[in-house]
């Protein structure tokens, strides 16, 4: 028997289906349940990269694609594609206890990992982080902009100390400034501010943790920060990572700088101008001891393709992450603690493979359509930075991705949007075509949280590839955008990147199938055309893209 709420919304699915093309294929709510419950059960281990969770869940994505009538578009190995990419990745995970401890002169204080600090495992190749009393220096937000006149560091050297940086950009507080306001920009990722420091030498860099910046709790950070770490495997690695990548709790902070006698609010207030130098803090250091399990591994990414009609050398990619956090850090009870991750990203990898079906029951498009898988995600985007870096089919002609991340598991919606406030032809597309689809584009309402460079879309936008991350609307047919925004927020703040992010059999599933519509469509037709979608004049990614045009002619 359904469940009368799934009822409900099949209703809601059929009435906004009166408005479509005849023929358009239909998307089950039932078979993206499933498919959400199969890849975030326990069985599956959190589908940690280099794990038995990854070793299932890449049999169980093969065995749908094959079902769906797909061929293989992997690695070519003697002449013939597999169903996988092999992607190498160092892995690095801290191995036996890990001592911090803060000396003020007078006191010794010792950090507690994942409750008042989150460290990474290095991942520059060291075996062992070992150093004492290593100073600490405040660099504001950690941003080096020269086309923004902007400079936090000041000529301030340093090598052998950890710098103390805020998340987000400058702007994040007032709202207007010269980093766009509310909207992130990729200064203000967390990503950003290692790279800057293990560019200039630190020891390492510790960001202060506020929830409103970050976009996400103090809950967020320990988990994806305390277990093992992946990366793309590097000629230089220490040029791209300092020994100690971390996270700390507001209120540690404030504590530290108030050992050093500093007003953390008045500091951070002039951080926001480009007044703001960096400020030592004086007599408080920080020494830390730890081992470091350090191994090359192999994840693979999965990789399906219908091959074109008339231009099979011409691409439109689908693609999602098939991986989450894997198992966690043992409970109080030591118990293993198991990250599901239904929403994050089962429900990518549901709407992945349903496309695949519709597609795998379709006569042929006239480009290829490439259904991609991929890895370590949740590791800093690594299995699609690895594709755009070495892509099994040329990005030149790759027409445009559109990439699905945590999409809603709920009812229908009025509308949809996309990570980030990007410009291009492709955002264009969706507009159009959602009119169809009784759906309209609402903008990212939070660009302050910088999604659109956290999803895998922005490995091929930054190559110019036309990309966006879709995303599911809350503009609820049932309940609004009352309902919807707060369903959003609640997620985010309970579920995300949490042990509760698990299947629900209450889940309707009718949001997800009556947008897949829309998805399929806007593929469909990019497919059967011979357009090349672009990004809007002054967007930053408009030069890559106009870089190949010669290869598209």
């Amino acid at each position: 028997m359904k469940h009368p709420m799934l009822i409900v919304a099949l209703l809601a699915v059929t009435t906004a289906a009166t408005a479509h093309a005849a023929g358009a294929p239909e998307f089950d709510p039932q078979r993206l349940s499933q498919d959400v419950k199969v890849v975030s059960s326990d069985e599956f281990e959190g589908r940690g990269p280099h794990t038995p969770g990854e070793d299932k869940t890449i049999a169980y994505l093969i065995e749908q694609f094959k079902a769906a009538g797909l061929q293989p578009g992997g690695d070519l190995v003697k002449g013939a594609r597999r169903w996988t990419q092999d992607v190498p990745l160092g892995r690095f995970e801290i191995k036996g206890p890990l001592t911090l401890v803060v000396n003020d002169g007078k006191e010794r204080l010792n950090l507690r990992q994942g409750d008042d600090i989150a460290v990474r495992a290095a991942m520059n190749g060291a075996r062992l982080v070992d150093f004492k009393n290593a100073p600490l220096v405040f660099v504001g937000y950690g941003v080096s902009a020269p086309e923004r006149h902007w400079d936090d560091f000041k000529g301030m050297d340093l090598k052998g100390k950890l710098a103390v940086v805020l998340i987000n950009d400058p702007d994040f507080e007032t709202g207007v400034g010269d980093f766009g306001g509310k909207a992130m920009t990729y200064y203000g990722r967390w990503t950003y501010k290692y790279e800057e420091m293990a560019k200039r030498g630190a020891l390492g860099t510790i960001i202060i943790h506020e929830t409103a910046p970050a976009a996400y709790g103090w809950a967020t950070v320990k988990n994806s920060n305390t277990n093992v770490m992946y990366d793309i495997v590097r000629k230089q690695p220490r040029a791209a990572h300092a020994p100690v990548e971390a996270w700390i709790q507001r209120d540690v902070a404030l504590d530290l700088f108030r050992r050093a006698g500093l007003d953390f609010e008045a500091l951070k207030t002039l951080a926001q101008t480009r007044e703001f130098k960096p400020v030592p803090l004086k007599g408080v250091t920080l020494s830390a001891h730890y081992a470091v399990d350090a191994r090359v591994i192999t994840s693979k990414n999965v990789v399906a393709r219908v091959v074109g009609g008339a231009r099979p050398d011409e691409t439109v990619i689908y693609s999602a992450h098939w991986d989450h956090l894997g198992v966690g850090l043992p409970d109080a009870k030591g118990d293993k603690i198991i990250y599901n991750g239904a929403v994050d990203n089962g429900t990518g990898i549901a709407a992945l493979l349903e496309l695949a079906r519709a597609y795998g029951k379709a006569p042929a498009p006239r480009r290829s359509v490439l259904f991609l898988a991929v890895t370590a995600e949740e590791k800093g985007l690594l299995g699609s930075e690895y594709y755009a870096n070495a892509p099994l089919y040329p990005l030149a002609t790759t027409a445009g991705v559109i990439n699905m991340d945590a999409l809603s598991p709920e009812g229908v919606a009025h509308n949809f949007t996309i990570s980030g406030t990007a410009k291009l032809d492709l955002l264009d597309r969706l507009v159009a075509n959602g009119k169809q689809w009784d759906l309209a584009y609402s903008p990212d309402p939070t660009p302050e949280a910088g999604r659109f460079f956290r999803s895998d879309h922005f490995s091929f936008a930054k190559r110019g590839v036309p990309a966006i991350s879709f995303g599911s609307g809350d503009d609820w047919l049932d309940g609004g955008v009352a309902a919807g925004s707060a369903a959003k927020k609640a997620y985010v703040s309970n579920n995300y990147h949490q042990p509760s992010d698990q299947w629900s059999a209450q889940w309707s599933f009718a949001g997800m199938a009556h947008d897949l519509g829309m998805l399929y469509a806007v593929g469909r037709d990019l497919a059967d055309s011979s357009d090349w979608p672009n990004w809007s004049a002054d967007a930053e990614f408009r030069a890559a893209r106009d870089a190949s045009a010669k290869e598209r002619q």
